[in-house]
């Protein structure tokens, strides 16, 4: 049995044991040592709860493993998400930070009625928290969505795609690839920013293992940097993916407010937590 068909095989069983779960991640660490990275220190992006920042990296092949595949990465960290669990709290808060070191990040607190709050966005004064217009709230394919509707999103891969396939919503806020049923940018938002629940995380990285053109260009800090194509054509698509803990801890792009696709030349980190701690709102 090769390493994709052992992954394969824990992804089959109902709750795939502890030994082939580690020995899956074992190999993927012994095998990913293509490509090691310098980072500028104090910009690293880590997972959900830390600080978020931009990183900027380069490779040095290294030769000393046969590198996993990109497929392989997603597959892992499909088995992680279904046993890591979110937390809880009054609101879900992202923090994005890009362009440069120096850039303030851009945050969100959300609360289950959809009332949100923003601070450092687009129009948003840097250092002061306020109350975001009612029309701003959790989005995915050009329509908003609760929180309730994220919970009973189906757990199937292929189930999941056919319900993005089926979703209607503003075309003014989707992107061409979004409005022909494509999935990719609706399951990256799955995956990236939406308080997503465990098994349906672990559906949308299964669906994406299964895109077209996904490749490994190795190890770097924070998990194995993933390529592939956007299925609108132009700039590639790259996430740093850490597959133990199954998140994305780096992109080149983000899923905004308003549904469009933001594009960066270099990675933008995006970290997510539940809180319930709301800064103090700037009165109106």
């Amino acid at each position: 049995m090769n390493d994709l068909e052992e992954i394969a095989q824990m992804l089959a069983e109902p709750e795939p044991s502890a030994g082939m779960v580690a020995r899956g991640r074992g190999r993927l660490l012994r095998r990913a040592r293509r490509r090691v990275s310098w980072f500028v220190p104090g910009v690293a992006l880590v997972a959900a709860g830390a600080a978020a920042a931009v990183v900027i990296a380069t490779g040095v092949p290294a030769n000393d493993g046969a590198p996993v595949t990109g497929k392989e990465v997603l597959l892992l960290a499909a088995v992680s998400a279904e046993r890591t669990t979110q937390g809880s709290g009054t609101y879900w808060h992202v923090t994005r930070k890009a362009f440069t070191a120096d850039s303030p990040p851009m945050e969100s607190w959300t609360r289950r009625d959809g009332k949100r709050w923003t601070k450092g966005g687009p129009g948003d004064p840097v250092h002061d928290v306020i109350a975001a217009p009612a029309w701003k709230t959790l989005r995915l394919k050009g329509a908003d969505i609760g929180f309730e509707d994220l919970e009973r999103l189906p757990t199937d891969p292929e189930a999941l795609k056919e319900w993005i396939a089926e979703r209607k919503g503003d075309e003014k806020d989707m992107s061409a690839s979004e409005i022909s049923g494509d999935p990719t940018f609706t399951l990256l938002a799955l995956i990236t920013e939406l308080p997503t629940p465990a098994e349906v995380r672990s559906a949308a990285f299964r669906a994406l293992a299964a895109t077209p053109g996904v490749e490994n260009t190795g190890a770097v800090e924070g998990g194995q940097h993933l390529r592939f194509p956007s299925p609108d054509g132009g700039q590639d698509i790259e996430l740093v993916v850490d597959p133990d803990q199954a998140r994305v801890t780096r992109a080149n792009l983000v899923i905004v407010d308003d549904g469009d696709v933001f594009w960066s030349s270099n990675f933008i980190a995006v970290t997510t937590e539940w809180t319930d701690h709301l800064p103090p709102v700037k009165k109106s």
